[in-house]
């Protein structure tokens, strides 16, 4: 069975406009139908104002749909009694960690959403000493989370959405206030949990390089999702993203420019690796020329 289901999703968003007594609408979905599947790693990809983040919040109930379904877990987002449970299989880690951050001490941060659970304390103290030593945090545990870079800040947040034991992670932006070396860290880590512990992970992001890994890609343009497959199926399409002012890896990008200069490479390069292949093949032998 799926982790997460959606069917024809739809959703406005309604405000008003200066003294209009009736809200207006603004259509962030469109009928969006996918599945997810148990221990996947899904990168949702797209612009600003692409509806992703939107769609993020869709699953895990901290939105529901104007028209359609979202079931996780088997649970319908919908129904009000199954929200904390929906909750407690999709986690959610937000753009800026100090959001998300409640307490004055790494370890009592992520025993906070333990307690309100109402995990029996020896357990609570239990998880938190393991998530903490999965998240390469033990040496920080008593530390103030002020103190912490912005990649420390990160993990702290998703130590404190793993002790719950999740099925699904969601990371909404979860890397874009961080520097090179954060970004890297938090990446590192979802990798891990999702390798090691099968945890599904769903990334929503804007930097293409962080989708290179994913098992499934998602590309969002104005609510709706216009390409979906692998990201060897989707960066092959270099010519259609850029339509869409968007960019694609750097390696990547690197390799159409050859290709147009007349080097013969594949489409659809992702690492350096690749393209250190691909160019030795296509490039003459030495001395050939010159016979």
């Amino acid at each position: 069975m799926s982790i997460i289901r959606t069917e024809n999703v739809s959703y406005e968003y309604r405000f008003y406009s200066g003294d209009e007594s009736e809200p207006q609408t603004k259509k962030a979905l469109h009928d969006l139908s996918f599945e997810i599947e148990p221990g996947q790693f899904l990168a949702i990809l797209g612009h600003n104002g692409s509806g992703k983040s939107t769609l993020a919040r869709h699953l895990n109930a901290l939105l529901v749909p104007t028209e359609g379904t979202v079931w996780v877990d088997g649970k319908d987002t919908s129904d009000d009694y199954e929200v904390l449970n929906i909750r407690q299989s999709a986690g959610m880690i937000f753009q800026n960690p100090d959001n998300q951050i409640v307490a004055s001490v790494v370890e009592e941060d992520v025993g906070f959403g333990l307690e309100n659970l109402g995990v029996p304390t020896e357990e609570i103290w239990k998880r938190v000493g393991e998530t903490l030593e999965r998240m390469g945090m033990s040496a920080y545990r008593d530390s103030s989370p002020n103190r912490l870079s912005g990649g420390q800040k990160q993990r702290v947040a998703i130590a404190g959405v793993i002790a719950m034991k999740p099925k699904c992670i969601i990371m909404d932006e979860a890397t874009a206030m961080l520097d090179p070396n954060g970004r890297a860290e938090v990446l590192r880590a979802a990798h891990e949990l999702n390798r090691e512990e099968g945890i599904t992970i769903i990334l929503i992001t804007h930097y293409m390089e962080e989708a290179v890994d994913a098992d499934m890609v998602f590309l969002m343009d104005k609510g709706e999702i216009i390409m979906q497959g692998t990201p060897k199926e989707i960066f092959s399409r270099a010519g259609e993203i850029r339509e869409l002012k968007l960019d694609v890896p750097a390696v990547t990008r690197l390799a159409c420019e050859l290709k147009e200069a007349g080097l013969d490479i594949p489409d659809g390069i992702l690492t350096s690796e690749e393209l250190s292949a691909a160019i030795e093949k296509a490039a003459p032998p030495a001395g050939k020329n010159a016979e």
